[in-house]
């Protein structure tokens, strides 16, 4: 039998019987603009699992070209097989010489082994988080926002991280590298004054800069104590995270750019990142989600996953080196809240409490996404 093959099912071992996805995509009330790009939509991508047992798993990826043929390919390879033997579905999909190892191939992967995880926690009549271990049950959130848009200035943006904070935040995240550094530092300076000194500030730079630049931007907002410096420089200069956290005490964080264990394996050894922001949605799932955040705590490092609370939610509470939990409200997406049929509630204490119910939580509030469908 080859490492890729499922072995002999047991008695009553539920097989896969059908595969679908469905794509969506809407409007942002209005375009938000981070260190490097605009964006005038969201998006997602539903991809639904059937089984013979009448247990249904979904995962969420996006409707990108290149990363949609990819998945329809793999899909249409997980009939008849049985969706718990996750390592056996992702090693037979996983094949760098075929289909690529680190972009769309490994994005579509992803979103298929989200939904064969969901699966395996339903069959179990188990919360993923459980069934992964489970660690805690209420996860610190931080609500990411900050952007650059069309009439926010200071004042707007200060009131936009006031907003937060009053919904129990006991961390914010801001945009920067957009504009010069001498007007980042202003906007860094007016968000500290909103929200305190006891809440945490998250800067992102989201690639935008070169180590140079970082470097001085770092060194101007220490004293404005921001929790996190993240994505300072493009995700493969290696170099210029060493040189920057050198520099800096500011944190580094990065990874919503990495793929697999062995991205994150590599990233670690610079020795140069403090928080890992890997995003099981791209970086190989749930799978790969758990391996990486195993070699962190190792190396002593904390994970705060990049993108989609709902797909991370159960994940951090299955490990101890969880730190914080991205949020997106309304404010960066008019569907937060309504494209799952079991959305997490915001505490007032700056935590998310994790759902018992039984799979991962992406089931997806279908009635809601209708007027939105695209594919």
């Amino acid at each position: 039998m080859s490492a890729t093959e499922d072995a002999a099912p047991g008695r009553g071992a539920a097989k896969i019987t059908r595969v679908s996805t469905a794509d969506y995509q809407w409007k942002r009330a209005r375009p938000i603009t981070n260190g490097l790009h605009t964006y005038t939509t969201s998006d997602m991508t539903v991809v639904k699992i059937e089984t013979d047992v009448g247990v249904t798993g979904y995962g969420v990826g996006r409707p990108r070209p290149g990363e949609r043929e990819l998945r329809a390919s793999f899909l249409a390879t997980l009939v008849g097989r049985d969706p718990t033997m996750t390592e056996a579905i992702w090693a037979s999909l996983w094949s760098p010489k075929l289909s690529g190892r680190r972009g769309y191939e490994t994005r579509a992967l992803s979103s298929i082994d989200l939904a064969l995880w969901d699966i395996k926690a339903k069959l179990a009549n188990m919360p993923l988080y459980k069934l992964l271990g489970g660690y805690r049950t209420r996860i610190p959130f931080y609500i990411a926002g900050g952007y650059y848009s069309e009439g926010k200035g200071f004042k707007e943006l200060q009131q936009e991280v006031e907003s937060y904070v009053a919904l129990g935040a006991k961390a914010v995240k801001m945009k920067i590298g957009a504009v010069p550094i001498k007007e980042d530092i202003a906007r860094i300076k007016a968000v500290r004054e909103a929200i305190g000194p006891d809440v945490k500030l998250l800067m992102d730079a989201n690639c935008a800069y070169r180590y140079y630049d970082a470097i001085q931007l770092a060194q101007r907002a220490e004293e404005y104590e921001p929790f996190w410096f993240e994505e300072p420089v493009q995700p493969d200069d290696y170099d210029g995270f060493r040189k920057i956290a050198a520099a800096t005490s500011i944190p580094i964080a990065t990874g919503e750019n990495e793929y697999t264990k062995h991205g994150f394996r590599d990233l670690i050894a610079t020795q140069a990142v403090a928080i890992l922001n890997p995003d099981a949605r791209y970086m190989g799932g749930v799978t790969e989600f758990m391996k990486v955040a195993a070699m962190a705590q190792a190396h002593g490092l904390d994970i705060c996953p990049h993108g989609d609370q709902q797909a991370h939610l159960h994940l951090l509470a299955a490990i101890p080196n969880a730190r914080l939990l991205e949020f997106y409200p309304k404010k960066v997406n008019a569907m937060a809240g309504e494209v799952y049929l079991h959305p997490p509630a915001l505490n007032d204490d700056g935590t998310v409490t994790v759902s018992d119910l039984p799979g991962i939580g992406l089931d997806p509030n279908e009635e809601a996404l209708a007027p939105h469908r695209i594919g």
